[in-house]
């Protein structure tokens, strides 16, 4: 049956995932030929690491290798180990932009704000390679926070404890608003389960935050519909040039190392003989 017979493919591989299926595919010199597929049962996933995956060539075609980007689709174990894949490659650049739009939430953000807090106090420099600094992998560059309205929970908790730390700006739409977590404690007599709000957060000025109300970004950038379609990211190129202007005004270089210094026997510059 010819795709173009049905509103969506989809329809003609329906309960076909896991299987061997055998399309007929025509080639760019107009010729057709058998393939054998086969179908994955959800492809959310693909779609989602594509989306993401653009992000980071936009970054880097738009920021000239001087900035880094990193996504967070949620906050548990696994997004962890996402964070350390991801933002050791870059931990070096100029800028980066940390992309919690779409964040499911967990509890991992006291981690990655960890990380982010850590400050350079040291170099060291052999002979052979680039300066590195102490502490390690602690980042100089500059950094923003993306999020959105569907930025959720400990994402949310992320981007207002970035900005509450001072580590840089919030950019995007304000985030869904939900900061009173659940507990799994409430166990019932017969193993069932009853889930109540237990816990909300506030702040040292005596205020409750987020919950009803989200993160309201320092910088507000809107994602339109149309031009989203279109493939375009508002937001992302937002975040982009914010990072390049304060590049402009504050390069972050790192510093150079001075002159090795003189350990001969005989140190003729200072007469002192060892």
């Amino acid at each position: 049956m010819a795709t173009l017979s049905v509103t969506d493919i989809g329809e003609l591989l329906r309960n076909k995932a896991g299987k061997q299926v055998r399309l007929s595919v025509r080639t760019s010199a107009d010729e057709l030929r058998d393939v054998i597929v086969i179908p994955i049962a959800n492809g959310y996933q693909l779609r989602y690491d594509d989306w993401e995956y653009s992000r980071r060539r936009i970054v880097e075609e738009q920021g000239e290798g001087q900035l880094g980007y990193v996504h967070l689709q949620a906050m548990g174990s696994s997004d962890l180990e996402q964070w350390y894949r991801e933002f050791y490659p870059v931990f070096n650049r100029k800028g980066l932009i940390i992309d919690v739009r779409h964040n499911r939430g967990g509890n991992i953000e006291s981690f990655i704000l960890e990380k982010l807090m850590r400050k350079a106090w040291m170099y060291w420099k052999s002979r052979e390679h680039r300066p590195e600094w102490n502490m390690q992998y602690a980042f100089r560059g500059h950094l923003v926070v993306i999020c959105d309205e569907l930025t959720a929970s400990d994402g949310e908790a992320f981007a207002d404890g970035f900005r509450r730390l001072g580590l840089g700006k919030v950019l995007g739409t304000r985030t869904w608003g939900g900061e009173i977590w659940l507990s799994s404690n409430n166990r019932l007599v017969d193993k069932g389960l009853a889930r109540a709000p237990s816990a909300g957060v506030y702040g040292p000025e005596g205020k409750w935050l987020i919950e009803q109300v989200g993160v309201i970004p320092d910088i507000e950038v809107d994602n339109l519909p149309h031009a989203t379609f279109n493939g375009q990211d508002a937001q992302l190129n937002a975040a982009i040039a914010h990072l390049l202007e304060k590049l402009e005004k504050d390069p972050r270089k790192v510093f150079p190392p001075p002159a090795f210094p003189n350990r001969s026997f005989e140190n003729r510059e200072s007469g002192f003989r060892r």
